[in-house]
C-alpha cells in the first residue's frame, strides 16, 4: 500500500510547491495559465491517491499500479524540479526554458496549428510508409524466390539501399512537383530499403521442406508464394516494418524542415524561428507520442497476426 501512495504523495508535494512559493516575474513574459496547471498538480494526486484506494480491491489495477508507481514518482520529482527552477527560481534562463504552465499554454491556446501539423504529419507518413512498405514488401518476395529478380535487386541494394533518404532532399524537391510528393518519396525509399531486406532474407530461409510437402498435395507455384513462403517469412516482414517505421520518423522530420510547408518538422523549425521554445518543446511530446503510439500498434498488430510466436521484446 505505502508503494501505491507513494506517487500520490509525490504529486501532492509538487502541488504544495506550486501553490506556496510565488512565481518569480522574469521580464515581460506572463503565463496566464499557472494557476491551472497548479490545480492539474493537485488534480493528479487527488487520481492517484483514488487508485491507490481502489487498487486494494481489484488485483489486476494493484499489479499494474505498483508497476508504474516508481516511474510516476520520478516523473513527479523531475515535475517539482522542472517548476522550482524555471517558474520560482527563475535560475534556468528564458527563453530556452520555460515553466510547464508554458507547454500547457500551447496547448490551450495554439492547438489549432498544432492540430492541423500533426494531420499533416500524419498523411505524409502514412502514405510514404505504404507506398514504400508495399514496395518492399513485393520486392523482397519477388527477389526471394526468383534468382533472376534478385540478380538485377541486389547490386541495386547494394549501391542505393545504405544511402541516406535525406541526402537525396534537393533531387527529390527538384524532380518532384511539390513538396508533400517529394516527402512521401523520401520516406518511402527510406523504408523501403529494411523492407525488402528483411523480407528477401525471411523468402529465402523458408525450410524447403514446407514446399516439397505443400507439392505432393498438389500446391501451385503461386499458393506455395502466398500460402507457405509469405507466412513462414512473416516474422522478418515485421522486423523490416519496424526498421522501415523507425527510418521513417527520421525522414518524416527532416522533410518537412527544409520543404513542406506544413507537418510537425514544420512546426519544430516555424517555433525555433520565432524563439517560441514553449511551442517547440509542446512539439517535441506530441511527435513523441506520436512515434510511440504507432510503434505499439504495429506491435499490437504482430502479436495479432504472429499468435503461434510470442514476442520475446515488449513495447
Amino acid at each position: 500500500m505505502a508503494r501505491m501512495l507513494l506517487p500520490a504523495v509525490a504529486w501532492g508535494l509538487v502541488a504544495v510547491l506550486a501553490f506556496a512559493l510565488p512565481d518569480r516575474a522574469q521580464g515581460f513574459v506572463v503565463h496566464p495559465y499557472a494557476r491551472l496547471t497548479h490545480w492539474l498538480y493537485a488534480g493528479m494526486a487527488g487520481f492517484l491517491f483514488l487508485i491507490a484506494l481502489v487498487s486494494r480491491y481489484l488485483p489486476a489495477l494493484r499489479a499494474k499500479a505498483c508497476y508504474w508507481a516508481p516511474w510516476v514518482t520520478v516523473l513527479a520529482v523531475f515535475t517539482g524540479l522542472w517548476e522550482l527552477l524555471t517558474a520560482k527560481l527563475g535560475i534556468l534562463p528564458i527563453p530556452f526554458f520555460q515553466p510547464p504552465s508554458a507547454l500547457l499554454e500551447v496547448y490551450l491556446d495554439d492547438w489549432p496549428r498544432l492540430g492541423a501539423s500533426l494531420l499533416s504529419s500524419c498523411r505524409l507518413l502514412a502514405a510514404g510508409f505504404f507506398c514504400g512498405a508495399l514496395a518492399g514488401f513485393v520486392t523482397g518476395v519477388a527477389a526471394g524466390w526468383m534468382r533472376s529478380v534478385g540478380y538485377w535487386v541486389h547490386p541495386v541494394l547494394r549501391f542505393i539501399g545504405p544511402l541516406p533518404s535525406t541526402a537525396l532532399l534537393p533531387m527529390a524537391f527538384y524532380f518532384f512537383p511539390s513538396g508533400f510528393s517529394a516527402g512521401v518519396f523520401l520516406i518511402a525509399m527510406a523504408t523501403w530499403f529494411p523492407m525488402t531486406v528483411l523480407t528477401w532474407s525471411g523468402i529465402s530461409s523458408v525450410d524447403p521442406a514446407y514446399y516439397d510437402v505443400a507439392r505432393t498435395m498438389g500446391a501451385s507455384e503461386w499458393f506455395l508464394i502466398c500460402r507457405v513462403a509469405v507466412p513462414a517469412a512473416l516474422p522478418s516482414v515485421f522486423v523490416g516494418l519496424f526498421m522501415g517505421l523507425g527510418a521513417s520518423f527520421a525522414v518524416l522530420v527532416a522533410a518537412e524542415m527544409m520543404g513542406v510547408k506544413s507537418g510537425l518538422g514544420w512546426y519544430l523549425q516555424w517555433a525555433q524561428g520565432w524563439g517560441a521554445y514553449n511551442n517547440m518543446y509542446a512539439a517535441l511530446i506530441v511527435m513523441a507520442l506520436l512515434f510511440s503510439s504507432l510503434i505499439t500498434l504495429l506491435f499490437a498488430i504482430r502479436d495479432r497476426v504472429l499468435t503461434w510466436q510470442p514476442g520475446e521484446v515488449q513495447w
